[in-house]
């Protein structure tokens, strides 16, 4: 498909913009690419009206978020294959965190264990990463971003089993501020699965339900973060590793939990992050467009954000979980049984926001509601073969133009986001777009990558809100 046909595709049925409101009823806010055309009015309890001295321009910890295949350098012969890629990593993503997120979820002891440890370079990675520098001197590595972990990890020498990565291992002997933490210190009796060394030193183990784990020693280090040295900062230094972390030489958590980046920092940060995924490139190869990430409450608390209170689950405590009253399509809002996306007694359902899964997803009744209301509304546009979960495609190779509906998500206290074209198709071949939505395999819906990316979405976990709006990238 050409390109300026590419670019008239994204035309939809009734705005071509991001709505996102915080009305009782049904109102429409626009933003476009660089700010409101109609300012968006906040709650009087909305936490951006927290006062903050902490942070200033000059200094906030940011970053470029980088695609994976960006890092690892992949190339497709085509479209469709990147697609097929992508579609099977997010199959994985989606069972592990069904699983993680089940309450008979149960974490794996993999001390004094022996395993085979293999190459993440064919079983897939997170979808965002991120340039940290650890140590002193620093030794810039790539990390993975990943909102539903906390442990910071990366791997070290001496590394008795470690998968391929893009940089050389980090060495801690060579950083003057490496330094290991005590098995009877309070920082390592918070980890979920932790034990002690011949030496004394705290170990610590994390597995990710997918056969990948990484375990070693639990130490303090200084991370440079955005050109900021952040000292004294609990990571993981792991000596035997293995991997869906392809290219990546560890993790950057930012969950919920004490353990994760946001929570170390604590008043340093405010409690607060900013993320802003860059929308996908056009046909062929992989979309190497950076967004970013930005720590700290003066900076990643913008005004004019609309705030959506977060939803604790006490049997995933680290996963930001987010209340969905329903869905709309056009200006339909979908008749759906109450309750679908609600968070049980029992830690299942509920709705997560995850930047590690690609295409969201939907309980079946809620997923075959919004895909025939779709279909309904673009009427005749041709039909093509679904491509894997990605059931419901078009050939729109033969058009300039198209009309296709929004799709909202209604939040309990009465805000709504509504996406545009671009948050809901997917580009599998030339002129070949498909719903990026797909049902899920639980009651668990995840709120994907896909329909995040554009927005500038706030996560401010010491107020429990999050954020969206007002800016867009």
């Amino acid at each position: 498909m050409h390109a300026a046909a590419t670019k008239l595709l994204l035309v939809f049925l009734f705005t071509s913009m991001v709505i996102i409101s915080h009305a009782s009823s049904l109102r429409f806010h626009y933003i476009n690419r660089h700010n409101f055309t109609t300012k968006t009015r906040t709650s009087p309890s909305s936490p951006s009206s927290s006062s903050s001295s902490h942070g200033s321009r000059d200094r906030r910890p940011s970053f470029a978020l980088v695609r994976r295949d960006a890092v690892t350098g992949s190339t497709y012969p085509s479209r469709r294959h990147a697609v097929l890629d992508l579609v099977a990593r997010d199959n994985a993503r989606a069972e592990y965190l069904a699983s993680r997120l089940s309450p008979a979820y149960q974490p794996t002891d993999f001390f004094g264990s022996e395993s085979k440890v293999v190459s993440g370079l064919d079983e897939g990675s997170g979808e965002y990463f991120v340039r940290v520098g650890i140590g002193s001197p620093p030794t810039e590595q790539y990390l993975v971003v990943d909102s539903g972990s906390d442990v910071i990890w990366v791997q070290c020498k001496p590394c008795l089993e470690c998968y391929a990565q893009a940089d050389p291992l980090f060495d801690p002997a060579t950083s003057a501020t490496f330094s290991g933490v005590s098995c009877g210190s309070a920082i390592c009796r918070t980890l979920r699965t932790s034990g002690c060394g011949d030496s004394g030193g705290c170990e610590y183990e994390v597995s990710y339900g997918d056969g990948s784990y990484t375990k070693g020693a639990l130490a303090l280090e200084t991370l440079t973060l955005g050109g900021t040295a952040v000292e004294g900062v609990a990571i993981g230094c792991g000596h035997r590793n293995r991997g869906l972390f392809v290219g990546a030489a560890g993790l950057l958590g930012l969950g919920w939990g004490p353990m994760s980046l946001v929570g170390q920092l604590g008043g340093a940060a405010g409690g607060a992050f900013s993320y802003c995924l860059a929308s996908r490139g056009g046909s062929g190869g992989a979309d190497n467009d950076a967004g970013s990430l930005v720590l700290g409450r003066s900076e990643a608390v913008p005004e004019g954000a609309v705030w959506v209170p977060l939803v604790r689950n006490p049997q995933a405590p680290s996963f930001y979980y987010v209340g969905v009253s329903g869905i709309g399509v056009g200006d339909e809002r979908l008749p759906l049984q109450d309750g679908l996306f609600q968070l049980t007694e029992d830690g299942t359902g509920g709705v997560v926001m995850d930047t590690g899964t690609a295409v969201t997803r939907l309980p079946q009744e809620g997923y075959a509601a919004l895909r025939d209301a779709f279909v309904g509304a673009v009427g005749a546009l041709p039909r093509a073969p679904g491509v894997s979960l990605l059931d419901t495609c078009y050939d729109l190779s033969g058009y300039t133009s198209v009309r296709v509906p929004t799709v909202s998500f209604y939040f309990d206290g009465a805000a709504t986001l509504t996406l545009p074209a671009r948050n809901l198709l997917l580009e599998v071949d030339g002129g070949i777009y498909c719903l990026a939505f797909a049902p899920s395999s639980s009651g668990l819906s995840i709120l994907g990558n896909i329909q995040q990316e554009g927005i500038q979405i706030t996560v401010d976990s010491a107020n429990g809100y999050i954020g969206f709006g007002p800016a867009t990238c």
